[in-house]
């Protein structure tokens, strides 16, 4: 009996092995764009686009989700954000944690790559870049509503994005309330008029460029001078660029000013009140050393709190990048939670 005693004590007192936490699925897919033909860039209108199904997904058949689409900054793709290339960010392993927090409920995410000639559509509409705001609202959500099991209403879809893709978030889902119900903006970029006129160095850089191969050689501020321009003052004569540029010859140019104000959040958003109060849920946060989005967003605030419209709004401690996969996990994943429509009924 003795060693049968010892062995039951025994068994009592050995660690017990962890089971590996449950991980979510990565499928990367291509979704032809009918309204990115022909853009004049000769950017392909088929897009990779990363999928991430929840860890539930496959065990739970019966069960629809959610959907969060996710948009990509400036000179990234979805498989920067998705691996396995080592990059600042790992989508998958960021909301594979999320989950286990208090209250988190899984979510499908997609990304599409918005990585163009310029190295950015800017999810704007142009005829250089492409109706890029026709993709995602309409292309991207009706592929991913016919191929997975979302829950196909607006209730139940969300709109994100970081930098550029913060600046798509708010350009498209302030038009698209029948589309998408809530909005989060994390260190949205180009909100203001003022905001990417760029410095009198990225100006001259950029009337410098010759051609779209000297592109990948440029500096960041010169390259997004040019995505820009590709997406707000298209140029169809002026080979083999395709756009104009806010300075000529050291000279600012009035009326591309005008077309690039045009395309500015806050320059237009008193005209998208009524879309932004069908939202059930808008937030927006920044890192205080990224000055100027920082600013943009005190303003935006500003605006939103005028006209009474319910938001969240954060500056935090941080800079563009450094703890954007920090504010995913423990702020964007509780925000979907508490705004997005998770039953069929």
């Amino acid at each position: 009996m003795k060693p049968l005693i010892l062995g039951i004590v025994l068994g009592l007192v050995l660690p017990v092995p962890e089971t590996a936490p449950p991980r979510g699925r990565v499928e990367r897919v291509v979704v032809h764009g009918a309204s990115l033909e022909g853009n004049l860039e000769g950017d392909s209108p088929d897009r990779s686009v990363s999928i991430y199904l929840p860890p539930s997904y496959e065990t739970h058949k019966e069960r629809r989700y959610p959907v969060l689409y996710m948009l990509h900054g400036f000179t990234d793709t979805d498989e920067l954000w998705f691996g396995p290339t080592k990059h600042w960010i790992n989508l998958p392993s960021v909301l594979d944690r999320a989950w286990r927090g208090a209250g988190a409920r899984e979510v499908i995410v997609a990304m599409p790559s918005a990585f163009t000639r310029y190295e950015g559509s800017m999810y704007s509409s142009s005829p250089v870049t492409g109706d890029w705001e026709e993709f995602i609202r309409r292309e991207l959500v009706a592929f991913v509503d016919a191929h997975y099991r979302t829950l196909p209403r607006a209730e139940s879809r969300a709109l994100a994005g970081h930098s550029m893709g913060g600046y798509g978030s708010l350009r498209i889902g302030m038009k698209s309330p029948e589309v998408f119900s809530s909005l989060y903006l994390l260190s949205p970029c180009c909100l203001t008029p003022r905001h990417f006129t760029g410095s009198d160095e990225d100006l001259v850089a950029a009337e410098a460029i010759r051609s779209p191969k000297e592109v990948a050689e440029a500096e960041f501020g010169t390259k997004i001078l040019l995505a820009s321009a590709a997406a707000w003052s298209p140029d169809p004569q002026n080979t083999p660029l395709l756009l104009a540029l806010p300075s000529r010859h050291g000279e600012i140019q009035a009326a591309v000013l005008a077309k690039w104000t045009a395309n500015a959040p806050l320059a237009v958003i008193d005209q998208h009140i009524g879309s932004l109060r069908r939202l059930r849920g808008l937030a927006f946060d920044a890192g205080g050393a990224d000055e100027g989005i920082a600013a943009s967003i005190r303003e935006l605030d500003s605006v939103l709190n005028a006209y009474q419209v319910p938001h969240a709004f954060e500056i935090y401690d941080g800079d563009h990048l450094n703890r954007i996969a920090e504010r995913i996990e423990t702020k964007v994943v509780p925000f979907l939670s508490k705004n997005l429509v998770f039953d069929a009924h």
